[in-house]
């Protein structure tokens, strides 16, 4: 057995990431890293996500480079999945971590997010899904092929595979959050009330999880589910999502009074996918109606945003506001960061980062200091007139 084999022991811990925004984080400003509600973590506004790039040596290479290079420079968020880039980002990340703990990062500082759902095809995607479905689903009891919506599901038995998976690829005992992957997908085809049955059972396979060490909460992570209005078929409510959460604790523990961990979400925010922060779809059970950033916070839920970038489109085409006041930075990436990373409630915006050019554009907006409430607001009044 090499060292590679044997997996990293740990997690985030608060010491850990307190430490690490004191040491590895010092010439950074203080507000760049935020505070994972309950857990009163240290984590980084902005984060490091493996989604883009070729399924090739090369970019796994440069995966490894990318995240050795974030984590020793302030950056103590890393997000995966299961399935991207055909599992090689998840042993990406895995290597680089392994070269940032040689380098004096601890485990107890890294915050490690990954995400299960969408089928993982390790040798691309393959001609016949259903023969592919029969051999490597079906018959290792992990799932029924009338489970199936395109190549997402949902079965516990599946979401459990991914989940170790994901220990196994990135080298370690414990993931610090694993989310499932855009749920809503399933909607049209089975109705909102079998999703959330359906989500259930795949929240009590996290809470065993949970349990049993193998991650520290859990969440999901969505493309349209947060976005859109509440009355729209696939809107996705966070109290709701809590009460699913709470009924799945309670099963797996067999007490009524158990507390689950559901604590963490994902959804794409940036100037032109602004819905987040900005539409009031979501009832947080206090006698309001919130935006999901805001609902998320009176819940207790830590907020994480993807698409940064708008996949790349928003690094050349900033709105004309947000580039008129940011006009320091360097370029278009680094405002779209910046604007995204300053939104009031927002915990970490993630950056999918292949090249070692974008790395050099997420540091620099890291040490940048975030834009004050009040000029970030102040963008939104002058778009209104």
């Amino acid at each position: 057995m090499t060292m590679a084999d044997v997996l990293i022991p740990g997690h985030a811990t608060r010491a850990g990431t307190e430490n690490y925004a004191k040491t590895f984080g010092a010439s950074l400003p203080v507000a760049h890293y935020s505070e994972f509600l309950n857990l009163h973590l240290k984590l980084s506004s902005l984060g490091i996500g493996t989604f883009p790039g070729a399924a090739s040596d090369e970019i796994d290479e440069a995966y490894a480079g990318i995240v050795h290079r974030a984590l020793v420079s302030g950056i103590n968020v890393i997000d995966t999945a299961a399935h991207y880039r055909y599992g090689r980002s998840a042993r990406a990340v895995g290597q680089g971590l392994r070269r940032a703990l040689a380098s004096g990062v601890k485990r107890e500082q890294v915050f490690l997010v990954s995400k299960g759902g969408f089928l993982r095809f390790d040798d691309g995607v393959p001609d016949d899904l259903d023969a592919w479905f029969e051999a490597n689903i079906a018959r290792k009891g992990l799932g029924r092929r009338d489970d199936l919506t395109d190549v997402h599901l949902l079965s516990p038995g599946h979401i459990a595979q991914q989940i170790e998976a994901s220990r196994q690829a990135l080298g370690v005992e414990t993931l610090d959050a694993f989310l499932i992957d855009q749920p809503e997908v399933h909607i049209p085809r089975l109705g909102k009330a079998e999703l959330n049955r359906q989500l259930q059972r795949a929240f009590a396979v996290c809470e065993q999880a949970v349990n049993e060490n193998k991650i520290r909460c859990y969440g999901i992570s969505t493309f349209n589910g947060f976005r859109v209005e509440t009355d729209h078929v696939l809107f996705q409510s966070l109290a709701s999502l809590q009460g699913l959460a709470e009924k799945a604790a309670q099963v797996v523990h067999q007490d009524m009074s158990a507390k689950h961990s559901f604590k963490l979400v994902q959804l794409p925010f940036n100037q032109a996918m602004l819905e987040g922060f900005t539409r009031f779809n979501q009832a947080t059970g206090h006698g309001n109606v919130a935006s999901t950033i805001q609902a998320a916070f009176q819940l207790k839920i830590y907020v994480m945003a993807s698409h940064s970038l708008g996949k790349g489109r928003l690094v050349r085409q900033c709105v004309d506001s947000v580039r008129m006041a940011l006009p320091s930075l360097a370029n278009d990436a680094q405002r779209a960061l910046q604007f995204s990373r300053s939104t009031p409630g927002l915990g970490t915006s993630l950056v999918g980062v292949s090249t070692p050019a974008h790395l050099d554009d997420l540091l620099a907006v890291a040490r940048t200091p975030t834009m004050a409430r009040a000029e970030y607001l102040g963008l939104f009044e002058r778009a209104e007139h």
